[in-house]
């Protein structure tokens, strides 16, 4: 990509380092064990180091057309969804999403297709003397997720796509991605989640992630708790920022599950009216995503003078498919996948099951990250009767331990150290009707899924 490689040999040439630095990463092994090897937390919270790194870059983000999504839950469907309409009207779109499923080259994509491994080599390579050079200063050196962004923002800055759709790593007013003024906000909705770090009540969290509003920015907001809501109107209006409502500026007069697997929605505002909306994913919480990307496309399309093709916006969303969120990847026996990592997630699981699997027995596997609230979690599962749950552990150092699983093995709660031992055993008692639902951390899908779609094609 020749644009690329001459804004680094440009870039290269202007840095003056040490020339121990000047090392550069050969291997896409390499760029990744150092990019993987940064601070997951910075000493110093805040946006300073991104804004140095980005001032050095000149200012990358400032070069892009971009909508700006937050949340507590929905991120990465809503995500989705908006790529796949704005592909549809003919738009090349980046997007950059956590964490990843299949590859880590997919958190920076352009149509869904990952960058290239030679990509990700270079871009490591052009923060890599600016992460050293930050290290000398009071700032402290990046984090992770400061370097993947800090790549993410060259790499779409050198025009690489018409539009950008951005999704924020944790929080969003200290977000790393929060150095970028984007067409419209979106913040799809608000739970009790990452307490330790964005706060303990909703109002606190709806704080962190009002913190993406713009002055003058409008701003999409999905359903949520009057508290958090209240907290998002009062900042919008802070930054004369207009805001869109779920539930009154935009709303669904009807929906219904397909007899296949999806649903079937009208998405209605005071502009467009579309009927009979079908979308893959299951779940009423996909519905209330495909709103959300909905408004928030209809608005950027106002903004930027892109004419919104109605049934090219139609097909999008009927395309869109974001794995491990209700992914059916097995008929028989019924396998289904489904990332609900906290308990805001955990709450819409339910309903889900409810909505379209309470005639059935469905056995679950979960295994989630020591710093979700298990208890919880657990508790809520626990109350559906037609559940059977299996807990077990993953490949992960975050991961709740085996050992700490067993104090739960109540109430009919098994526990197995593997999860394809839960599999296999799971298959020898359930009858043809019921259904495999392995659920919890994104990571822990990330492990069953690549393994298990590999069992299925060998």
């Amino acid at each position: 990509m020749k644009e690329g490689k001459d804004f680094f040999a440009v870039y290269w040439k202007t840095m003056t380092i040490k020339d121990e630095v000047q090392l550069m990463f050969k291997t896409y092994e390499e760029a990744l064990d150092w990019i993987h090897g940064r601070k997951i937390f910075g000493m110093k919270p805040g946006l300073k180091r991104m804004d140095w790194m980005l001032e050095k870059l000149g200012s990358p983000q400032e070069k892009i057309k971009a909508i700006h999504v937050a949340g507590t839950n929905g991120k990465g469907s809503t995500v989705t969804f908006l790529r796949n309409m704005l592909e549809a009207n003919g738009q090349t779109v980046g997007t950059f999403t956590s964490p990843y499923i299949e590859t880590f080259n997919e958190r920076i994509s352009v149509n869904g297709v990952p960058i290239s491994d030679e990509e990700i080599i270079r871009l490591a390579n052009v923060v890599y003397p600016l992460a050293y050079e930050l290290e000398e200063t009071e700032l402290d050196g990046p984090t992770e997720f400061e370097v993947i962004t800090a790549m993410m923002f060259i790499y779409f800055g050198e025009g690489h796509a018409d539009v950008v759709v951005i999704e924020v790593g944790l929080g969003g007013l200290l977000d790393s991605t929060n150095v970028v003024t984007p067409v419209v906000s979106v913040i799809t909705t608000i739970g009790l989640d990452h307490m330790q770090v964005l706060g303990e009540t909703l109002a606190e969290i709806a704080s962190q992630k009002a913190g993406i509003i713009k002055p003058n920015v409008p701003v999409v907001a999905g359903r949520m708790p009057n508290e958090a809501l209240q907290v998002i109107q009062t900042v919008a209006k802070k930054n004369e920022s207009s805001i869109k409502l779920f539930g009154e500026d935009y709303w669904s007069s009807k929906c219904q599950t397909l007899p296949t697997w999806g649903e079937q929605f009208t998405f209605e505002d005071e502009h467009i009216y579309l009927n009979q909306i079908q979308i893959k994913m299951l779940g009423q919480h996909q519905i209330e995503n495909a709103m959300v990307a909905l408004e928030a496309l209809q608005i950027y399309c106002h903004k930027t003078n892109l004419e919104l093709n109605h049934e090219a916006t139609r097909r999008g969303l009927k395309l869109a498919f974001w794995p491990g969120r209700m992914e059916k990847i097995s008929d028989s026996p019924m396998i289904v996948l489904d990332g609900a990592h906290n308990e805001p997630a955990i709450r819409r699981l339910i309903e889900t099951i409810n909505a379209d699997f309470k005639q059935q027995d469905v056995y679950l596997i979960f295994a989630v990250l020591q710093d979700k609230a298990v208890n919880s979690m657990l508790s809520l599962l626990k109350e559906l009767a037609n559940v059977h749950i299996t807990l077990t552990s993953f490949a992960n150092p975050r991961a709740v331990k085996i050992e700490e699983l067993e104090s739960y093995a109540i109430s009919g709660i098994k526990v197995k150290e593997y999860w394809q031992e839960a599999v296999a055993d799971i298959i020898r008692e359930m009858d043809e009707n019921d259904i495999i639902l392995i659920t919890g951390s994104l990571y822990f899908i990330s492990e069953v899924r690549q393994l298990l779609l590999k069992s299925t094609d060998e």
